[in-house]
């Protein structure tokens, strides 16, 4: 990687202020001045200190962000009218280009996974992976053998598209509650597939992707990367 490149990555400097820095001889790589931006070097293991103080810290390709997603919020990478999901993290992360890997609708709440890596997010996403995703919903009429049936076998919707199969069960003596287990993903899916049987949704909260829950420690707009584990945890299930 070049060095104007990793420091801008590192430290939020724009590309243009990493260079300066270099040439004004504030860089080192391995205990020696460099003066030159477009040095190449092992972002894994070169030693690099700013103005004398170490970049500490593992070099990263990739950043895995859980964020608890509060109502009103949009899952965008930038919106003109509305704050996005990643509007909430930007700040912390200024030379990431970060995307929401799934979408919740503005009045849903839950786990949305940011992160700069297309290639898990594709698939995430893509059908023909059936990575598992859990949503508690609420209701506006309990839920019935019918629906079980119906999501069990495949929900057709009024336009006629048919679902693949999912899981429904109630969480809550009267019904009116009930977790919902998806392997796909299609605009306004849940709320569709309950419409089929003259239900409505009353609130949608994401409660896990790919067997990752969501961190019961984050309020709504919190966030925080995910772990090795967690992260791992997403690529077995995507593939």
């Amino acid at each position: 990687m070049r060095l104007d490149k990793y420091l801008a990555e590192r430290t939020g400097m724009t590309r243009s202020e990493s260079r300066k820095a270099v040439t004004k001889g504030r860089v080192m790589i391995d205990g020696a001045v460099c003066r030159k931006a477009d040095t190449q070097l092992d972002e894994h293991t070169a030693a690099v200190a700013l103005d004398g103080v170490p970049l500490a810290g593992a070099y990263r390709k990739y950043v895995y962000i859980m964020l608890n997603k509060p109502e009103g919020v949009v899952s965008a990478s930038r919106d003109k009218k509305d704050t996005t999901v990643v509007d909430l993290v930007a700040a912390d992360f200024p030379r990431r280009e970060l995307f929401p890997a799934g979408r919740l609708d503005k009045t849903s709440t839950g786990f949305v996974l940011l992160t700069d890596d297309g290639a898990l997010a594709h698939d995430i996403l893509s059908p023909a992976h059936h990575v598992k995703k859990q949503y508690v919903v609420t209701l506006d009429t309990p839920l019935t053998d019918a629906m079980r049936r119906g999501f069990a076998e495949g929900v057709t919707l009024a336009d006629g598209e048919t679902m693949a199969p999912a899981g429904v069960e109630p969480l809550t003596d009267d019904g009116l509650t009930v977790r919902v287990t998806l392997r796909q993903g299609v605009y306004h899916q849940i709320k569709r597939m309950f419409g089929v049987y003259n239900a409505g949704v009353n609130a949608l909260h994401r409660e896990s992707i790919g067997g990752v829950a969501l961190d019961a420690a984050l309020e709504p707009g919190q966030w925080r990367e995910l772990t090795e584990e967690e992260a791992a945890e997403l690529r077995g299930a995507a593939r």
